[in-house]
């Protein structure tokens, strides 16, 4: 009997491996869909956009983005899981969703490294610490003395899990008191830093650069291993002694179980996609560098970011509950 289903299971694989073959080898010859966690219009769904074009001008095949916004970011990646494993559903995901939230939420609709198979790192940006203009503090090492001699008054935004940890890891880092302060965008974040309301904020550049160069917000550094370019003065976190490196990214995503060749021909696109010095040149209006890293690099970075975020998470005693 063992013997019987032996031999049907083999001639099952036998009948299946062509057309799996075909499949991959004619990909894509249908509309594929990047579904995106986040509502239209946001930074995620912006260069998710891009991507889709490029894609979609490379493979000379329709490709949309999908926005999915709900469960904190986590809806999108949930349905994507879920999905048929053919390349024609794909996800374009984010460093707080899956990286962050895996170290902060006892329960996830789906593991990010079980339930994916990484295609392509795409970008990557920093984080800037700023404070309001008229803040005595001009350095980031006065901001930190500042702080612990003032612990009553200091205070910092955050709009999710990811800017939480990150401003936690500072903390971490410097002994820097600070109660966190929620808020539903980094554009309200920077806002009321601007408007004296909160006492700093770690974000990402785009709300924060047109603040800072027109004087109404300080940054006081950029969590990078090299400085911004579009605010050359502002130091890195590291040159202001203090040893941070963060850097949020945003990449493309394939379900587990998607074949290997399909997982190739993205990635391959993706890597000459990064390349290409009209998308460079796209990105760095919003302060973005192109990676367009490997499969297995992005892999391994997401697996170390992970580790990471729960040592910052259990230090700092930070738990959410969906």
């Amino acid at each position: 009997m063992k013997s019987a289903i032996a031999v049907a299971g083999l001639a099952l694989a036998l009948l299946t491996a062509p057309a799996a073959n075909a499949q991959s080898s004619t990909y894509p010859n249908r509309t594929i869909k990047i579904i995106v966690g986040f509502a239209a219009g946001g930074g995620t769904d912006i260069v998710a956009r891009l991507v889709a074009q490029r894609l979609q001008e490379a493979f000379g095949q329709t490709v949309i983005v999908e926005n999915r916004p709900g469960a904190s970011g986590m809806l999108g990646p949930d349905i994507a899981a879920k999905s048929t494993p053919d390349g024609y559903t794909l996800l374009f995901g984010a460093t707080g969703v899956m990286a962050v939230s895996p170290a902060v939420y006892s329960k996830m609709p789906y593991a990010p490294l079980k339930d994916f198979v990484p295609v392509s790192q795409m970008v990557k940006y920093p984080l800037i610490m700023i404070v309001n203009e008229k803040h005595p503090a001009n350095t980031l090492q006065e901001f930190i003395s500042w702080a612990k001699a003032n612990p009553d008054k200091v205070n910092y935004a955050s709009t999710s899990a990811v800017f939480t940890l990150s401003t936690e890891l500072f903390k971490q880092k410097t002994g820097t008191p600070g109660q966190m302060i929620p808020f539903k965008s980094s554009n309200e974040s920077v806002t009321n830093v601007v408007g004296n309301q909160v006492t700093f904020a770690m974000a990402e550049p785009p709300p924060i650069v047109p603040q800072v160069t027109s004087g109404r917000a300080r940054a006081l550094a950029v969590a990078s291993p090299t400085r911004l370019p579009e605010l050359p003065n502002v130091p890195t976190m590291q040159e202001a002694g203090v040893d941070m490196n963060v850097q949020l990214w945003l990449g493309l995503f394939a379900p587990a179980g998607t074949p290997p060749e399909i997982v190739a021909k993205l990635e391959a696109e993706c890597q000459r996609m990064a390349r290409l010095p009209e998308f460079k040149a796209r990105l760095r209006t919003m302060s973005t560098d192109a990676v367009g890293g490997t499969s297995a690099e992005f892999f391994q970075m997401i697996d170390g970011e992970i580790k990471m975020w729960s040592e910052v998470a259990k230090k700092a005693n930070i738990k959410f509950e969906q």
